[in-house]
């Protein structure tokens, strides 16, 4: 990776890494579907007068209409939306985590459709990480009954598996396509129709949406949080193979829960801490380069001559 995309990385560690408890102390203030909505469509209009200042066209062509909602749906609806509701019930920095095993997910499908080959390192990895998760869900699975907590924490791991999907449906249908035009369809029409749902059925409290502070909040969710890290995402993606850059941010779910244990005194549990090292092992161990030795190479060659 060229310098460039290390700094993409570490600014979208870093953003993301702040985001999820400013997200969770939001979900406290604004009504979840409302929020969302307010948030796509926001980050999508900024995006859309950047791409006017920078002179770029913004109007898909004829044939790019379908794949690009295709593309919204994966976003808006299987990730954000999910996401949104099940972390009114989840702390933020476990849903950080929940949410992160995005990279797992990306191992398999990419040994599918992006013909990233899944070896039994990987494979190794997709286990550790399976036992992260357990461990994670472990109170809740010890003594089995359905409550709010446990489906919202199963809700974030199909987010997760849905901004896989996203992750690879970009990959192979957007790899030279202009990212911020990309990203600026992806959430305008998702958030779009979230919106109108949401109108339907969730009350508006102006004063909550006119308080300065909550107006601040929701423009760094929105506008930085949401479309500049987007656009920083997809074309990370676009740069590097799908599976190493989801590897790259996982520093994200740790920065979170650090954030949320300092800023918001969300606990710590020994659960939470072992499931996030099993989950973190399994992806270095999925993404680690193991060397081929020299002679096992020259053999190689030697049998296909």
């Amino acid at each position: 990776m060229n310098i460039r995309v290390i700094s993409a990385i570490a600014l979208l560690c870093l953003v993301w890494g702040s985001l999820w408890g400013l997200v969770k102390h939001s979900l406290l203030v604004f009504p979840p579907f409302l929020f969302i909505s307010t948030r796509l469509i926001l980050a999508a209009l900024t995006l859309m007068v950047l791409q006017l200042i920078l002179r770029k066209s913004i109007l898909p062509q004829h044939g790019e209409w379908k794949p690009l909602i295709i593309s919204s749906l994966l976003i808006c609806f299987g990730f954000y939306a999910t996401q949104t509701f099940a972390m009114q019930f989840v702390d933020s920095g476990l849903s950080a985590v929940l949410v992160f095993t995005m990279p797992i997910f990306i191992g398999v499908l990419a040994h599918y459709f992006l013909n990233e080959r899944l070896n039994a390192q990987k494979v190794l990895g997709l286990f550790s990480g399976s036992l992260g998760l357990i461990a994670i869900l472990w109170p809740q699975l010890h003594h089995l009954h359905m409550n709010v907590s446990l489906m919202g924490q199963v809700v974030l791991v199909f987010s997760g598996f849905f901004w896989a999907m996203a992750t690879v449906y970009i990959k192979k249908n957007f790899a030279t396509y202009d990212k911020i035009k990309l990203t600026i369809w992806q959430l305008l029409m998702g958030g779009s129709a979230i919106l109108v749902g949401a109108l339907i059925f969730e009350p508006i409290d102006f004063k909550v949406w006119l308080n300065p502070l909550n107006e601040s909040m929701l423009f760094y969710i929105a506008v930085i949080g949401t479309g500049i890290a987007f656009v920083l995402w997809n074309w990370i993606v676009s740069q590097v193979d799908t599976f190493i850059a989801s590897i790259s941010i996982m520093c994200v779910p740790i920065l979170s829960l650090l954030f949320g244990y300092l800023v918001w005194h969300e606990p710590l549990t020994v659960n939470i801490l072992i499931g996030a090292a099993f989950i973190c092992l399994g992806i270095f161990i999925s993404a680690l380069r193991m060397k081929v030795p020299r002679n096992r190479v020259i053999y190689s060659s030697n049998q296909n001559r």
